[in-house]
């Protein structure tokens, strides 16, 4: 455990901010819920007919992954979008259902006898509700309220890949360098948080339950619980002034470039930066710069042009970079100065097998392919220049469909012989550290991917010094030094944060 408690002492303000931010998304989102819900609640118990599909919407979203439905929500103007208001939306729809289905079992399980009583003294059917079935039935809507919250303190953690913050960056951070360490420091609050919101409701809900034995114990509860919101508001670390807001995708290269363009805008133009790290793939990112939930990432030339773009396959580097600088100033975005490497796909195999059957290109590789599994990423599937154009260039043909597998441990499942064949960029640094092999493209079937700086226009026209400050990074980022990097932050298990610190440090 010593390494971890190391890893919290050396990022306890980050630490701070995460849980401040986790629990304020659980805090709002439970008491929005409740606000909703309670409402259905009560009308399900009185009027089933309007209640009950109400209810079956509730329980039917609540089966959708989570995801899926950031992915649906994202679109959607208003509660759309990068950041806490489109993990909000799903947080409070994912709490409403125990709270309605609570809500509306207190109210029926109620003695009819008490109901008669209450008829008889002549109180009207608003006066019946709140001063006699609310109170009998608030012990099972605060049980609700407890799923509820421990239900939100877990699926939280999800958020983070829209860039909602949390707990969840850090297990993202440690999935994508493949570092228990810290996938547990953001595993470990998060459940000590889902102990401590259980117990406090736990303890409210009792002392309702216990309220004829005396107020004391509820009134205590009632501090505790004001205490606990009180605590994750004053821990709320939402930055409010103004910031850069700079993105990644979500794996290790793009994390390193995301804190190398922030880091370069703090240390050069003297801003403000807001991280909006691990947000996914290019879609996500792509979407949040034309919505100006972001203000920059680091794209490659080739995936803009066929992925962004839509456009077909070209493989001169200048002219691919002349096209689209043309198509994102045509769309609001600014593209900079590449910074000096191409990302190209690397197709791998375990270097044992390589030196074996004598592999090293990717015109040889059609002849192992039908004994052989393959594992790519869900873009790599899906793109223009990716799985099925470079099947057809090579006529490869597997035994099996190829596996779909997250970037972060495609690298490890090839080392693991778990497959055979992977998609990966030639600048990671797990190739060297895995002993894998990258097969030589000898058709030239993919296109260049340089790394450029891609801005929202605006941004830059209200902070040129942003240009100034990315610009002191063009042509100076080789292949070599991003391979060193990324094999700094998976294979020694460096901070990021410091690596792309001493980076910067040496250009100086």
């Amino acid at each position: 455990m010593t390494p971890l408690f190391d890893f919290w002492a050396a990022h306890a303000a980050e630490l701070w901010r995460l849980i401040g931010q986790h629990v304020t998304l659980v805090i709002v989102s439970t008491a929005a819920a409740v606000v909703v819900g309670v409402p259905v609640g009560i009308m399900g118990a009185r009027r089933p007919r309007i209640g009950g599909p109400l209810s079956v919407a509730a329980s039917i979203i609540q089966t959708i992954p989570s995801l899926a439905l950031f992915g649906f929500l994202l679109p959607l103007p208003l509660v759309g979008g990068i950041g806490a208001r489109t993990a909000l939306a799903a947080l409070i729809l994912y709490a409403l259902l125990p709270i309605i289905r609570t809500t509306s079992a207190g109210l029926r399980s109620i003695d009819p006898a008490i109901l008669e009583a209450a008829d008889a003294m002549g109180m009207t059917s608003r006066q019946r509700l709140v001063q006699v079935e609310l109170p009998l039935a608030l012990p099972s809507i605060i049980a609700g309220i407890r799923v509820a919250a421990v239900i939100g303190v877990g699926t939280v953690t999800i958020a983070a890949a829209i860039g909602a913050g949390g707990l969840g960056e850090y297990i993202y951070r440690g999935l994508s360098m493949v570092d228990a360490t810290v996938i547990l420091a953001g595993a470990v609050p998060v459940a000590v948080l889902a102990l401590l919101v259980d117990a406090v409701l736990l303890v409210l809900e009792r002392a309702w339950s216990w309220r004829s034995r005396g107020q004391k114990a509820s009134r205590v509860a009632v501090v505790v619980l004001l205490l606990a919101v009180a605590t994750g508001v004053a821990l709320t670390a939402y930055p409010q002034d103004e910031r850069i807001i700079v993105g990644s995708k979500n794996f290790t290269e793009q994390v390193i470039l995301g804190e190398l363009t922030a880091q370069a805008i703090e240390r050069y133009a003297g801003l403000a930066v807001d991280r909006r790290l691990n947000l996914g793939g290019t879609f996500i990112c792509d979407r949040a710069i034309q919505t100006g939930d972001i203000d920059l990432y680091v794209e490659y030339s080739g995936t803009a042009l066929t992925a962004v773009f839509k456009r077909p396959v070209v493989r001169d580097p200048k002219a691919v970079l002349d096209e689209i600088r043309t198509l994102y100033a045509n769309t609001g975005r600014s593209m900079l100065a590449p910074l000096g490497f191409n990302n190209t796909f690397a197709i791998l195999v375990r270097g044992e097998d390589a030196r074996a059957r004598g592999l090293a290109r990717l015109s040889q590789l059609s002849a192992h392919t039908p004994g052989w599994r393959a594992a790519f990423g869900y873009e790599f599937l899906e793109r223009p220049d990716g799985y099925k154009g470079l099947a057809a260039t090579y006529g490869l043909r597997f035994s099996e469909p190829p596996r779909v597998m997250d970037l972060t441990l495609i690298y490890r499942a090839l080392a693991d012989h778990q497959v055979d064949v992977v998609a990966g960029d030639a600048t990671a640094g797990l190739i060297e550290a895995l002993e894998l092999s990258a097969l030589e493209d000898d058709q030239h079937y993919f296109p260049p991917y340089d790394a450029v700086p891609i801005v929202h226009s605006a941004t830059l026209l209200r902070h040129p010094e942003i240009g100034a400050a990315l610009g002191r990074l063009a042509g100076r980022v080789t292949a070599a030094e991003m391979r060193r990097m990324n094999y700094a932050v998976d294979g020694q298990r460096r901070d990021a944060t410091i690596v792309v610190r001493e980076f910067l440090d040496s250009l100086n």
